[in-house]
């Protein structure tokens, strides 16, 4: 039902409302006025009645009373009447003629209790209403009753009984009512009429506003709005259609722009308002997100921000965050929710082993049981490769107990990405600062860390090693008869050998370890937590090693030694740079006692002399 006929309706229904109403209250006032005429009249009649036998008795005309009596009845809509005695008036003068005496129920009720009682008797063809009025004997008013009956003030002397027809009442009532309900008929259609031919245009300017609206839910404002108004409806038109070609044009363009996000978002909402929502408050996060990450100082608290917003924004409870050196191929874990890891350790160690890595491509257990046969748990999972730049990458592994939990965490995938795409040139930046800084830690010809690096190490870690119980052993190197390649096969040909022993000591060293370039021809290795007698054979190992290295230069081929000194932190000293003196003073040992050697220092080789 369109709005026009519910209106219509509702106003039919509210005038035949009212015109029930006006004619209940004619059809009731009609019954009580027919009803209240007759009571009077039988009162009337009574008085007239009650005066007339008055009469009778003083002028001692009793015996013609029935004349009297029938001439009443003769009024015109009194049927019926008759008079009755009371007990007191039958034993003083008698029981009267035959009509005298009580005829039913009422009569009596009324004798007993001296009240008026009456009654109407209604059917399809008549009304008839029936009176009974007691008279009651007083010495106040005209006649004095007490003057003629033996009774006392209040006493029921008799009662006169009338019927009167009220039919011509209820018919005229009847009449009355129905021309009256026929002048409603008639106002009513006028009324509806009225209505209609005013307010239709309305109505239809109101649906055609709700036609337009409901299309500009859809992202649709090409509508136009029309009426045959010419008053405010007109105005209110040509405003709407004003308003709806600039959200046309603007929401035009606003469309387009976001479609290019919407197609990267978890939007599954069919309503473009909406969506546009939706997709400008995840614009907001992520902008929020990514201008927050600027300020970061470094790759890994980006890396905690990344997994707070996975845990408090997407709700993922199981999942792992993984950086690919895309030179060594290895894969570092950078937080898991658990500890336990999704996949075989293969695939740290190569990050080929890793499918998602390899194909650069989504993997979901989903698509293909044993997808990847690096996944340690036969659980459903979803791995997202992030590349960064040529030599940086993310993978993104998370997991659910089933398909279904699965499929609804991939829906956030999406939004995930946004927030990676984000943070790519961030994290770009923080590891372009970071190599810079590797690069002014590092010895530019070997890539072994410098003495500025082992400067901000030490700094940094000497307490925490002390409070910790960690132990270092300081092993210092010297190449014996350096400068002699120098001096005879040129620079480049010493630049050979220092690289050669660069990469002994990388390979002979474990990744807890640290290789430094200590200056020139020296070089210097912090052996983490080991004993005496480990130090010693990575010392040896070294030193064999190197002597067992060939360089040719020219036509000829050259052999080099090394002279190792080495001693331990704390067992030796508290201090990691007085250690570092006491390696270089067994070093010095060595090369005093015949070179090509590994000397433990002892502390008969410390004079004292030294400052620290």
């Amino acid at each position: 039902m369109n709005t026009n006929r519910r209106i219509l309706l509702i106003v039919a229904l509210m005038l035949i409302g009212l015109a029930v109403a006006t004619i209940t209250n004619v059809a009731l006032n009609f019954r009580d006025y027919g009803y209240n005429n007759a009571i009077e009249k039988s009162k009337m009649t009574a008085e007239i009645v009650r005066d007339g036998l008055t009469a009778h008795m003083v002028n001692g005309m009793m015996d013609k009373r029935a004349f009297f009596l029938s001439n009443i009845a003769n009024i015109k809509d009194v049927q019926k009447l008759w008079i009755v005695r009371s007990e007191n008036v039958v034993k003083q003068h008698g029981e009267g003629m035959e009509n005298e005496h009580p005829r039913d129920a009422m009569d009596n009720k009324v004798l007993q209790e001296g009240i008026i009682v009456r009654e109407i008797r209604e059917d399809s063809q008549n009304a008839i209403l029936r009176v009974t009025i007691p008279y009651i004997a007083t010495a106040y008013g005209t006649p004095n009753c007490l003057a003629c009956h033996n009774a006392k003030e209040g006493d029921v002397l008799g009662a006169i009984s009338m019927e009167f027809n009220i039919n011509d009442i209820r018919q005229t009532g009847a009449m009355t009512i129905a021309k009256i309900f026929a002048i409603n008929v008639i106002f009513i259609i006028i009324a509806l009429w009225v209505t209609n031919h005013y307010f239709k245009p309305y109505m239809k300017l109101f649906e055609n506003l709700q036609q337009g609206i409901k299309r500009a839910r859809t992202g649709d404002f090409t509508f136009r709005f029309t009426t045959t108004l010419k008053d405010a409806g007109s105005e209110v038109a040509e405003q709407m259609n004003t308003l709806f070609q600039k959200m046309e044009e603007t929401f035009g363009g606003i469309k387009h722009n976001l479609n290019t996000f919407a197609s990267r978002s978890n939007i599954s909402c069919s309503d473009p308002l909406s969506t546009a929502s939706i997709i400008i408050q995840e614009l907001s996060d992520v902008y929020k997100f990514k201008k927050t990450i600027e300020l970061d100082s470094n790759k890994e608290a980006i890396y905690d921000r990344f997994v707070y917003v996975l845990k408090e924004k997407f709700g993922i409870t199981h999942f792992a965050l993984y950086e690919v050196d895309k030179n060594s191929k290895e894969r570092k874990l950078i937080h898991i929710t658990d500890g336990k890891s999704f996949c075989l350790p293969v695939a740290d160690k190569d990050a080929l082993e890793c499918r998602a890595y390899r194909t650069a491509s989504d993997v979901y257990s989903t698509d293909f049981p044993n997808i990847c046969s690096n996944c340690a748990e036969a659980i459903e999972y979803s791995c997202i490769p992030f590349n960064i730049n040529d030599d940086l990458a993310l993978i993104l592994s998370y997991s659910a107990k089933d398909a279904h939990d699965i499929e609804t965490m991939n829906l956030s995938l999406p939004s995930i990405k946004n927030y990676f795409e984000a943070a790519k040139a961030v994290i770009e930046s923080r590891t372009l600062m970071d190599k810079l800084r590797d690069s002014s830690l590092r010895d530019g010809a070997t890539r072994l860390y410098n003495r500025r690096f082992l400067e901000e190490f030490i700094d940094k870690s000497s307490e925490q090693a002390l409070r910790s119980n960690i132990s270092y052993a300081i092993l210092m190197i010297d190449i014996d008869f350096f400068k002699m390649v120098n001096d005879t096969y040129g620079h480049d040909s010493g630049d050979v050998v220092i690289k050669a022993l660069a990469e002994i000591l990388q390979e002979n060293i474990r990744k807890a370890d640290l290789a430094i370039r200590y200056g020139g021809e020296e070089f210097l290795v912090l052996l983490y937590n080991t004993t005496p007698e480990g130090a010693a054979q990575v010392a040896e190992k070294i030193r064999m090693r190197f002597n067992e290295k060939k360089f040719q230069f020219g036509n000829n081929t050259v052999e080099k030694t090394l002279s190792i000194g080495i001693a331990h932190f704390p067992s030796q000293a508290d201090s990691i740079w007085k250690v570092i003196k006491f390696a270089d003073i067994a070093l010095y040992e060595g090369k005093h006692t015949g070179r090509n050697r590994v000397i433990e220092f002892e502390e008969r080789m410390f004079t004292g002399g030294e400052q620290f």
